[in-house]
């Protein structure tokens, strides 16, 4: 397989990596959980499922597909809790979800309530999902995302994405406090997060993966009044805080030539129209200038489907070259229409020329309708082949 044949930096089209697990799979890893289910089960069951959301994937026009994060249990964030041993974490274990009480819409549907959904509290839990202490230093177990690559792209001709939780998010949920006995300090931590996954993408690399994306959702607590707070609280300067992020993320990803990275920055996967929630308040513009132009990226998947974002203002400290890839579509909710979404790529267009600008959802659809999902999905191909030609 030839993944070069694409350009991988321009790429109009693209999503952020989750999408919606079938509920059969679901139950499968439910039952794992409670011991009525084999690993071997689990592994021809994600096989199956992967080679189907691949399919599906290339039959909407992506020219990037991913394995839709299928064979992670626990959610995006395992792709490195799950990976390392030092936390003093629970293991990932899917639980069925108990059933949330709904408000009935406008259109007499049933629909969550949009409100604030906090994480990231100290307490028992998954590493990287709560604020844990470790025990003892980090090391590398399994290397997930190289796991996830190799039979994903066995399966197409279609370059694979893999997707990686960054040290920005890595970070902010660690209890340094209480590590000080295994880790004198933050930075010292790093060092171990930034070796670790550098192991991890130069093995991913090798085993042909050429586009490689950091989920950073973290970088929006830097505008977040209640967590700049809780820094404050902690004797922390956030800015200070985020400069150090930069510099990590910058360390994993520096010296891979041939391979494109993206950043994937976000409020969480329920806000936006129609969501049930949001993690962050506060839009980019007032650090702009520093994650965008520090940032040494190639591509920037950037939440835009609400105000709550903000302007596109903030778009012009994309550096030449790098792309900006506008999350304009939400994973909740009608399809949008393409007058909304031609007319949101004009607007952007104001602050960054419109070669740099790509179009992708505003986060993952784990939590989506299935259907609504491969309609918006089509619906971002359709506009992006319009608008570039590709």
């Amino acid at each position: 397989m030839a993944e070069g044949a694409t350009d991988l930096v321009s790429v109009r089209a693209d999503h952020t990596g989750a999408l919606k697990r079938p509920d059969w799979l679901l139950e499968l890893y439910a039952r794992l959980g409670e011991g009525t289910a084999s690993t071997e089960e689990v592994k021809e069951a994600q096989i199956r499922a992967i080679r189907e959301v691949i399919a599906k994937q290339e039959a909407a026009g992506l020219a990037v597909v991913t394995d839709g994060e299928f064979a992670r249990i626990g959610g995006f964030q395992e792709s490195f809790g799950g990976a390392v041993t030092g936390f003093d974490a629970m293991p990932y274990v899917y639980r069925r979800r108990q059933g949330q009480p709904a408000a009935a819409s406008s259109s007499g549907t049933q629909a969550l309530p949009s409100r604030r959904i906090e994480t990231g509290l100290s307490g028992p839990g998954t590493a990287i999902y709560n604020r844990l202490p470790t025990k003892e230093r980090l090391k590398l177990v399994r290397n997930l995302i190289s796991e996830e690559y190799e039979p994903a792209s066995a399966m197409t001709s279609t370059p694979v994405k893999v997707t990686l939780i960054g040290p920005d998010r890595i970070s902010q949920r660690f209890e340094y406090e209480n590590s000080r006995d295994v880790y004198k300090d933050m930075d010292a931590f790093l060092e171990d997060v930034i070796a670790i996954q550098r192991q991890m993408i130069q093995e991913t690399v090798d085993a042909g993966c050429r586009y490689i994306q950091i989920d950073e959702p973290g970088y929006t607590a830097y505008v977040d009044p209640p967590l700049i707070e809780a820094m404050h609280k902690r004797g922390e300067d956030p800015m200070s805080n985020m400069q150090r992020s930069i510099r990590a993320d910058n360390a994993v990803i520096a010296g891979f030539p041939g391979v494109t990275f993206a950043v994937h920055i976000c409020r969480g996967n329920s806000g936006g129209r129609g969501g049930a929630g949001w993690h962050r308040e506060g839009s980019y513009d007032p650090i702009a200038e520093r994650l965008f132009g520090d940032l040494n990226f190639d591509r920037f998947l950037l939440e835009y489907d609400s105000e709550l974002s903000g302007t596109f203002e903030a778009l012009r400290h994309i550096q030449k070259g790098k792309m900006a890839v506008l999350g304009l579509v939400s994973n909740h909710g009608e399809v949008e229409s393409r007058e909304y979404l031609l007319q949101r790529i004009e607007e952007a267009s104001e602050f960054l020329p419109t070669q740099q600008i790509g179009i992708c959802p505003r986060c993952g659809f784990g939590s989506a309708n299935e259907e609504i999902q491969w309609a918006k999905l089509r619906r971002i191909t359709e506009v992006a082949r319009e608008v570039w030609g590709d």
